[in-house]
This record gives C-alpha cells, sequence and structure tokens, in this order.
C-alpha cells in the first residue's frame, strides 16, 4: 500500500487509477468490464489465498469472456524467524500458507506465476501481460511472497515498446480460396459469429462480407460483445446454439465463436460443409470440444473476413453479379421487416395494465440515447432482450462471458468508469444501462457495487492515502432492509442514549421472528452515514 502511495506522488499522472472495492468479485468484474470496452489489461490486488476465493465466479467470467486482467494476490510469508525482511509477524501468516494457492484459479488463467525475487519482477509481470493481451485473451494470475514484495533493489527500467503481445496471421491462399468459394457457390450460406465484435471494425468488416456476398446471413451467438448490427438485412438475431438457418443452411462459417450450435437441440443438416475460423479453433481450455468442420484455421477474424470479401470481389465478382444473388438480396430484406415487425408485435402492454419482459426492454430501449452501452446479464431473458435493444453500433452492447451470475454490476461500473475515460473525465463517456434479473442481481454484491457508485474515484478517498476508507459509510441497516423487503427491524445508534434504547428493540424484535440489524457508529455519527469521512 504505502508503494501505491509513492508511485502515485511520484508518478502523478504516468500511474495506475485506483478504485477501492470492498469485494474481490465485484473488483474483477470491473476491471472485465473495463478491459472489454478498452481492450487494454487492467489489473486487480487481492489479499493471498482467501482473497483469490473471494473472486468466485468472476474469475469464470473473465475466462470465458476473454478478458485481459492481471490479478495479483500475496503468499504467506515464507520465513519463520526474521531471516529476510518480510517474515511472519502473524498469527494468519500460518492459516494462510497453503501447498500452492495458484491452483485455486489456475484452470481458468493463460498463466500463473510466483515473483520469487525483487530483481526481474517487471519482466514477470510484462511476460503475464504478454499472455494476457495475446489472443485469446484471459486472466493472469501472479503471487508474492512478502519477503520478495519488500526485497530492497537497485532501481531499473525496461523498454516496454519491445513487450508486445503476439499477433494472429491471416488465411494463406489456399484457404482463402477455399472458404470464399464455399460460401459463393452455396444456396444459403451462414456465418455464425461469437466474439467477432470484440475487435469493433472487425464489425464493419463482416457488415462488408454480407453486403458483397448478398444472401448471406449472420447469426450472433454474443460470446460476449454484438457482432452484427440489427439494422442490417442478415441479421437473424441472438440465439444460443438453436435456429433454423442451422438446420438448413448448406455452408457454415463458424467465426471466432464457442458454442455455434447444441447438438441435443439442433445442428447442421447432413451434407452442410463446415468452416472454422477462430484465435483457438481446437479451445485449448474445453476438455471436450468438436464440430465437423472441414477446416479449421487459426487467423485474426477481422483480417480473414476482409480477406474474404477482397477475394470475392476480385475473383468471384461474376459469379455474386447474377439475377439469383438480387433475388437473395430482396429475399433477405423482406424477412428482414418481418422480423423486426414480429419482435415488435411481441412488445405490448397487457390489457390490465401490466407488462412483461419485451415490454419492458422496449420501453428501457426508447428512454435511453441511441448510442447507450448495455450491460447484459438478462440470462434465459437474453435472447428477448436482444431482439428489443436491437443493437446497430459496434462496442453498444457487452454481455456477460460466461455463467457466473453477478458479473453485471461491477461489469457496468467497469464499463462506465472506461468510457468515461475515453471521453475525458468523470460523466462525459456514454450512457451504459445494467440489465439484469433478480436472482444476478443479488449475486452481484449490490452493497459494493453502490458503495463504489458513490464514492467515485477510489484514488481519492482518504485513510488516508492507502485506498483502504470505506468513506462515505453505507447505510448498512438499510441495505439490511431494501433485502429484507422491508421486513427487517434497522437502526442506527449513534449515542449511548440510542444503544440503550435500541438494543432491548432490537433483541425484541429477533424474538418476534425477524432479523435485526443496529448500525453502532464507534465515536459518535461523524463521518458514518451521511458524513464526510471516515
Amino acid at each position: 500500500m504505502e508503494a501505491i502511495v509513492k508511485g502515485q506522488n511520484e508518478k502523478a499522472k504516468n500511474f495506475p487509477r485506483i478504485i477501492t472495492c470492498p469485494n474481490e468479485m465485484v473488483a474483477l468484474s470491473i476491471a472485465d468490464g473495463y478491459a472489454r470496452v478498452t481492450n487494454k489489461p487492467q489489473a486487480v490486488i487481492i489479499h493471498v489465498d482467501v482473497g483469490t476465493q473471494g473472486l468466485g465466479a468472476a474469475v469464470h467470467n473473465a475466462s470465458c469472456g476473454r478478458a485481459p486482467v492481471l490479478i495479483f494476490a500475496g503468499l504467506s510469508p515464507c520465513t519463520i524467524e526474521g531471516e529476510y525482511r518480510g517474515s511472519r509477524t502473524e498469527y494468519i501468516h500460518w492459516l494462510q500458507d497453503i501447498p500452492d494457492q495458484k491452483q485455486i484459479v489456475a484452470q481458468y488463467c493463460r498463466y500463473t506465476g510466483e515473483i520469487k525475487r525483487g530483481r526481474n519482477v517487471k519482466q514477470l509481470v510484462n511476460r503475464a501481460l504478454n499472455l494476457a493481451t495475446s489472443d485469446p485473451k484471459d486472466p493472469v494470475y501472479l503471487v508474492g511472497s512478502r519477503e520478495a514484495m519488500e526485497e530492497e533493489i537497485e532501481p531499473y527500467t525496461v523498454d516496454q515498446s519491445l513487450w508486445t503481445p503476439a499477433e494472429l496471421g491471416a488465411l494463406k491462399h489456399s484457404q482463402l480460396q477455399q472458404v470464399s468459394e464455399l460460401l459463393v457457390d452455396a444456396q444459403e450460406p451462414l456465418v455464425i459469429a461469437g466474439y467477432v465484435g470484440r475487435n469493433q471494425s472487425a464489425v464493419d468488416s463482416l457488415v462488408e462480407l454480407a453486403n458483397t456476398i448478398k444472401g448471406l446471413r449472420v447469426l450472433d451467438t454474443t460470446g460476449s460483445d454484438m457482432c452484427f448490427p440489427a439494422d442490417h438485412p442478415a441479421w437473424l438475431g441472438l440465439k444460443y446454439g438453436e435456429d433454423e438457418s442451422i438446420r438448413t443452411a448448406d455452408a457454415i462459417l463458424v467465426l471466432d465463436c464457442d458454442v455455434p450450435w447444441i447438438n441435443t437441440q439442433c445442428h447442421p443438416r447432413k451434407g452442410a460443409k463446415i468452416i472454422h475460423i477462430d484465435v483457438d479453433p481446437l479451445k485449448h481450455q474445453m476438455p471436450v470440444f468438436y464440430i465437423d468442420a472441414i477446416a479449421r484455421f487459426r487467423a485474426d477474424p477481422e483480417s480473414a473476413i476482409s480477406q474474404i470479401t477482397s477475394y470475392v470481389r476480385t475473383h468471384l465478382q461474376d459469379r455474386i453479379s447474377t439475377q439469383t444473388f438480387d433475388r437473395r438480396w430482396l429475399n433477405l430484406q423482406q424477412k428482414h421487416q418481418q422480423r423486426i415487425e414480429g419482435i415488435a408485435s411481441k412488445a405490448i402492454p397487457g390489457e390490465n395494465g401490466t407488462f412483461d419482459c419485451p415490454f419492458l426492454i422496449s420501453q428501457v430501449r426508447k428512454a435511453c440515447p441511441p448510442d447507450t452501452i448495455w450491460a447484459v446479464e438478462a440470462v434465459t431473458n437474453s435472447v428477448i432482450a436482444s431482439d428489443q435493444i436491437q443493437a446497430t453500433i459496434p462496442g453498444s452492447w457487452i454481455n456477460c462471458g460466461g455463467g457466473g451470475l453477478g458479473w453485471s454490476g461491477g461489469g457496468a461500473l467497469g464499463i462506465k468508469l472506461a468510457t468515461d475515460a475515453q471521453a475525458g473525465g468523470t460523466n462525459k463517456g456514454k450512457f451504459v444501462c445494467q440489465i439484469v434479473g433478480d436472482g444476478s442481481y443479488l449475486f452481484s454484491v449490490p452493497g459494493s457495487v453502490y458503495w463504489i457508485a458513490q464514492s467515485g474515484d477510489g484514488s481519492k478517498v482518504s485513510n488516508e492515502d492507502l485506498h483502504i476508507s470505506f468513506a462515505p459509510t453505507p447505510d448498512y441497516a438499510g441495505i439490511a432492509k431494501a433485502a429484507a423487503g422491508g421486513k427487517a427491524w434497522a437502526h442506527h445508534a449513534d449515542t449511548v442514549a440510542d444503544l440503550q434504547r435500541l438494543l432491548p428493540e432490537a433483541v425484541k424484535a429477533v424474538k418476534s421472528g425477524i432479523c435485526a440489524v443496529l448500525d453502532a457508529h464507534l465515536g459518535g455519527p461523524q463521518g458514518k452515514f451521511e458524513g464526510d469521512s471516515a
């Protein structure tokens, strides 16, 4: 903590922004959301093994969502008798010393490592960031004992321009010819996209491909980002592994996608030709994965899409310049209009004045600015949300990458922080709207989420510059009452008189069968709930 303060004082603007987070899952979800917007790595600092476990499902989400995040955790000191600076001084140091702390999260991280000495700490951090930012992007995890962290070393520098991520290549000529001819010669060509939208320029490239091969359709599985705009005739919407287009297509290009279809629910027709282009076509972190593709190419999606479009326009222009493709384009436009009208017909309120999910989302969409960024954790209602929002701007729809409920609270905060930073300051960025169901909302640790949202820039919170203050303190009793649907007994005690009056009431409430929370303000009310500082 002292090093953070020293860095802020000495490096000023050239130092990471510090956000105080009272919960590890929220912290990683914020970093996850921020990284999704910027495609730049973010960092989370947590406390030894227990803090690592506190990350919970956020590690799963960041891994499935391909979020480049560096997680750093301390290790219990490895010496007992003062052999080195940083040796054990607390009872808890024995209890938090486990055989291999890295294994808690290793299955979800691209890289795990230990900083064993101080003199190569920058190289180890850079290696971790290299792996985090190279496709497929992923969290990385570093640990270090207190002895290593407190080692005195001579200051040194490394050339950061030499620590760049590994870049993917493009398609070879033979591969390019194969996939281009497959899509052009097909009667019902289909693209199934997953993570393409993370690179926003790739969305435009995919639109150009659909404009070139008229009749090509695009099904968005929204691995975590909107991949294709809803106002394009080729848009088939968001589906999770089940759609009629999968059953009827005779040629399918699976593009940077983890789950193109669910075999027990829907699968391609017999004889359909499938090509898979992906940053990780073999899915190294999935023990069971395969699709019946005639070819698999590891390549950068945007480069591959642009190559295909250019090849078709240069070498296959005569094939696509026929009335057949004109008729396909007209048919596509008509079906798209029918699809939009069908979606609109579902957003109708009940005759008794009640409403369901389609109407709710349609009204939220109308109320929010056109360039809103949607942080979506709608789970079973995700398809409905996608249909009603009909996102058209690349980067405007960000979905929870995995199945760990509770992502969107911190995720939405991270997204807002990122868009504000890109725009030059607090509340200068785009409007952010979180769409979340009731269960996921509870899993998101809302007490921590809304404390962070209220406290604003954690780097300015004092106690003193160590970022360990909870000012402004939350209304803990109010949180309890709200979570209990108003049925909890909840009060604040600022003075001895308050304690003497309220404690018997709290006991009486518990005996009557309801929970009681007495928020006792040590030292009086100054600086507590509704105060200025802790």
